[in-house]
């Protein structure tokens, strides 16, 4: 497999875990402290700044990589994984019905 080809595998992958997460933080039965972790998660990755500014050198950007899969975790042990299943098996049928 090619490397373009990973890379458009993990786009893929990623962009499935995206619609997962959305549909999660909708989901009415999500307990409110995934809600919070998944939404400090996201506005983070949006937001202009940064805990550790960008222009320090190599731990500015670890933080990035660091602080969102920490907050995603978070989130994740909160969530019961029957909410969790359901949005991935929706997400799924909406990948094959197109």
């Amino acid at each position: 497999m090619s490397v373009i080809n990973k890379l458009k595998a993990l786009a893929r992958q990623l962009k499935r875990e995206l619609a997962v997460y959305r549909l999660v933080l909708k989901h009415p039965q999500t307990p409110w402290v995934a809600k919070l972790f998944l939404g400090l998660a996201v506005a983070y990755l949006l937001l202009p700044f940064d805990l550790i500014p960008d222009f320090i050198p190599v731990i500015g950007q670890l933080d990035d990589v660091v602080i969102i899969p920490v907050l995603l975790y978070l989130a994740l042990l909160f969530i019961p994984q029957s909410i969790i299943q359901s949005c991935r098996e929706q997400v799924e049928a909406e990948v094959e019905t197109k």
